[in-house]
């Protein structure tokens, strides 16, 4: 029995990871570069901190996996996380842009 319910579990998350690879892999890093000024103001600063609308580290998106980056973003965009900037952006976001903005980031070193 738990042999059967980790094979689910594995084929599950398997699904889950070629899922968000291919949307990486859909975008173009080129356009992603031309879409990162929202990005700028907060993931830009010197480490990696903001004060809107509270003092807290920002996670730095370069070298970030592709697939995390679309998981975040369509999170933020449906409110599955909360944060009001990012769900102010991630609603202007069409899934292309998603794309195209992990396939940059995920393109640039840590």
């Amino acid at each position: 029995m738990k042999s059967k319910r980790f094979a689910a579990i594995a084929a599950v998350a398997a699904l889950c990871a070629a899922g968000t690879q291919a949307w990486a892999a859909e975008g173009s890093a080129e356009a992603g570069k031309k879409k990162t000024q929202m990005c700028a103001g907060c993931h830009g600063i010197e480490g990696f901190r903001t004060a809107f609308p509270e003092v807290y580290s920002v996670p730095r998106l370069g070298g970030q996996s592709g697939g995390y980056i679309v998981s975040a973003l369509k999170a933020y965009k449906s409110g599955d996380r909360s944060h009001p900037s990012m769900r102010a952006i991630a609603t202007s976001l069409s899934d292309q842009d998603m794309a195209d903005l992990a396939a940059y980031y995920s393109s640039q070193g840590q």
